[in-house]
């Protein structure tokens, strides 16, 4: 069959070599793609495929006789791409535009949570500055800021103060931000949950837990995630029977009341705190990089769960997991999640070609560039080394000895990755 990845970050590449691995797969496109999924798949560079162009997209599906498209990123979905595809009687996995509501307005997803009881923070959404200003002062802090639309990870303030939820609350208005939802800070442990649904049924399809901050001991200003593992030991059988029962289920079931249902990737972020899960936010496809451990898990089964999910068929097939843990660690351009350093985009990187590729071992591109025979630095979040093992900490001492293979100056990383649930490497 031929796939078509929308895409070209460190998820793609995940998503890219689990798919590949698939016998099934006898031709693999993924638009745009970057230098490390182009040792796999064919690339289709920006200029020939738009990927928020629904009709192009479809256009292209039909053209190239494309069996499967997989919408990676949530710029697509926003955009409409997955209508588009449905227009088209084109088999996708990725939700319409209404769906993806979920993911794209922060104050939606309240309501909807509002609507079926699912456990969330207190809330309230804001147009302007002066009444967020005047809400803030009458709840107080600790509080959480966000946008409430799209901001790749990286529109959440977790304000401690008064002053610095007030400061987050301008800056968001300011950098052009139409709207805001203040939330109750939730105490706890986050986790990430995932499934699949096809409208009518639902499949659980892993946990993970990311690493949020840029700097070591959590630390920092907040990333789209800068490494993260699998399984999650913080979700036990318990708490996802309930997280399924009180708020997986619940949404889905109102998001069909509204003539919506959701087709595609629900990624549900958690906040545990004494044996509870509440909801923090839904993501409408899979993180990163908790892609890039799921995938490593999976493994080639994965293109089977997508195809099911896009045909409806989600009832027949369960995901077959192994008893094994997964671990990456993200490297970032210095200067992430601000602009980079002066000598940080377009820098080599050198030692790539030292580490074997394996299913127990990748390093996933997420922005790089291939030039005259060099792997050069293309943006913020670059690698993310991935490596799965028997036990967490096997899979951390793995990952972290492939990491140093990698010759990158202008490159940083998280030192305690999997900290939460691991003693300290060494200890």
């Amino acid at each position: 069959m031929h796939v078509l990845l929308l895409g070209g970050g460190g998820r793609e590449h995940a998503l890219a070599w689990a798919i590949r691995a698939n016998p099934k797969c006898d031709r693999l496109t993924v638009a745009p793609g970057n230098a490390g999924i182009a040792g796999i798949a064919e690339c289709i560079a920006p200029d020939l495929l738009d990927i928020c162009d629904g009709a192009a997209v479809a256009a292209f599906a039909r053209a190239q006789s494309v069996d499967l498209v997989v919408i990676g990123p949530e710029a697509p979905l926003a955009a409409g791409v997955a209508d588009a595809l449905a227009q088209a009687a084109i088999p996708h996995v990725g939700p319409s535009a209404a769906a993806a509501r979920l993911e794209t307005s922060k104050s939606f997803t309240k309501e909807i949570c509002d609507a079926c009881g699912a456990p969330t923070a207190a809330w309230a959404r804001f147009d302007d500055a002066a009444a967020a200003r005047d809400y803030l002062r009458q709840t107080g802090a600790p509080v959480v800021v966000k946008a409430d639309g799209l901001t790749a990870g990286k529109g959440v303030t977790v304000a401690q103060t008064l002053p610095e939820a007030e400061a987050a609350v301008d800056a968001l208005f300011a950098g052009g931000t139409a709207a805001v939802v203040i939330e109750e800070f939730m105490a706890g442990e986050e986790a990430s949950f995932f499934v699949l649904c096809d409208g009518t049924d639902v499949l659980e399809i892993g946990t993970a837990q990311d690493h949020k901050r840029a700097f070591d001991g959590d630390r920092g200003p907040n990333t789209g995630g800068m490494g993260a593992y699998s399984p999650a030991p913080v979700v036990t059988p318990a708490i996802a029977a309930e997280v399924m029962a009180r708020i997986i289920r619940p949404t889905l079931a109102e998001m069909a009341r509204r003539g919506t249902p959701f087709r595609g990737i629900l990624y549900a972020g958690l906040m545990i705190a004494d044996g509870h899960a509440r909801l923090v936010e839904y993501n409408t496809r899979f993180g990163d990089p908790e892609a890039q451990v799921l995938m490593m898990r999976l493994g080639a089964q994965a293109l089977d769960l997508l195809q099911a999910c896009a045909e409806g068929r989600l009832a027949e097939i369960a995901p077959i997991w192994a008893d094994d843990h997964a671990l990456c660690i993200v490297m970032a351009t210095r200067g992430y999640p601000g602009p980079p350093g002066p000598n940080g985009q377009g820098s080599p990187i050198a030692g790539l070609d030292r580490i074997v590729p394996s299913s127990r071992l990748m390093v996933f591109h997420a922005a790089t560039r291939a030039e005259g025979g060099r792997i050069l630095a293309a943006g913020g979040r670059v690698l993310a080394v991935t490596a799965r093992a028997e036990t967490l900490a096997a899979a951390r001492d793995a990952a972290y000895a492939a990491l140093g293979r990698i010759d990158w100056p202008e490159g940083f990383w998280r030192r305690d990755i999997g900290a939460r649930a691991l003693p300290p490497r060494g200890a």
